[in-house]
């Protein structure tokens, strides 16, 4: 004699709620990775690198600012800001970048993420952007300590504000363009392994790498290689970029541009663009796997 069958209720169901679909992924990946930046989320230990950097480049800033509003004295502009502290930028992407792309190559999450209607496109621009957000932020909020150090202790009232803010507001494009070149080439690099240690330092290699040449280009017998020497490098090529915008006659690294201020232009807006192609392509290829 046969037993019937018995069936169990342990307690499914079917979910029955919104689907967000790839439009809230992407968002939560952003919000995910910004949070990450600065070690929201993660361990004490994960938050000490991002805060120091980020805590030293406020004191210089509220340093500024006092000078600014007892002396009247401008020891930086907001454009040279971003080039003072270029190297703790450096650091920073190097130690970042390395978080949001090999973390997820060496933990194997990948084909979870893919497996969802997010795609390979949704998830680079994801990362890219927080990536991009964490910079501007690191660079853009001491800028504005320097504004109001400067604006709220101004002779002109109104007029000196607004005259503060014009200052201030190509400060912050210079420091948008700085975000998006450093996260895209500091992306593509730790998109190549898992291993965090060896994308941070492939990260730092590229620039230390980069600079000799530039000065070795800086010093040859022909003006023009002069004035194109600033492009072997990520950090000069940026400068070039903000010296032609702003029209000095000369960058803050000592490099003369000469008349090929949208040459720089032109390289920084190709390479920022090749590097989001060549991380497409590399998560394109992950995703069809």
């Amino acid at each position: 004699m046969s037993e019937a069958g018995v069936i169990h209720d342990i307690g499914y169901q079917r979910y029955e709620g919104v689907r967000l679909g790839r439009g809230a992924a992407l968002v939560a990946l952003y919000v995910h990775g910004l949070r990450a930046a600065f070690g929201f989320g993660r361990s004490a230990k994960a938050k000490i690198f991002p805060w120091l950097v980020a805590g030293i480049m406020l004191l210089v800033a509220v340093i500024l600012a006092a000078v600014r509003s007892q002396l009247n004295q401008v020891i930086f502009t907001y454009t040279q800001f971003d080039d003072q502290m270029a190297w703790l930028i450096i650091f920073f992407v190097a130690i970042l970048a390395p978080e949001l792309m090999s973390r997820d190559i060496k933990s194997g999450t990948l084909p979870l993420y893919f497996s969802r209607p997010l795609r390979a496109a949704d998830y680079v621009t994801a990362k890219y952007l927080a990536m991009a957000s964490a910079v501007w932020l690191l660079l853009g909020i001491p800028q504005l300590i320097m504004f109001l150090g400067a604006a709220f202790t101004t002779d002109d009232g109104a007029k000196g504000v607004w005259n503060e803010f014009l200052d201030l507001a190509p400060g912050w494009g210079y420091s948008l363009l700085w975000a998006l070149l450093f996260s895209g080439i500091g992306l593509l690099i730790a998109s190549l392994t898992g291993k965090r240690a060896f994308a941070a330092g492939g990260i730092v290699a590229v620039f230390l790498l980069t600079t000799p040449v530039v000065g070795v280009l800086s010093i040859l017998t022909s003006s023009t290689a002069n004035h194109l020497a600033g492009l072997a490098s990520p950090m000069t090529l940026i400068s070039g970029v903000g010296t032609w915008i702003s029209g000095s006659p000369d960058d803050e690294m000592g490099i003369p541009i000469g008349d090929f201020g949208p040459v720089y232009a032109i390289e920084a807006f190709c390479l920022i663009a090749v590097c989001l192609l060549l991380l497409l392509a590399r998560y394109r290829k992950v995703a069809s796997l």
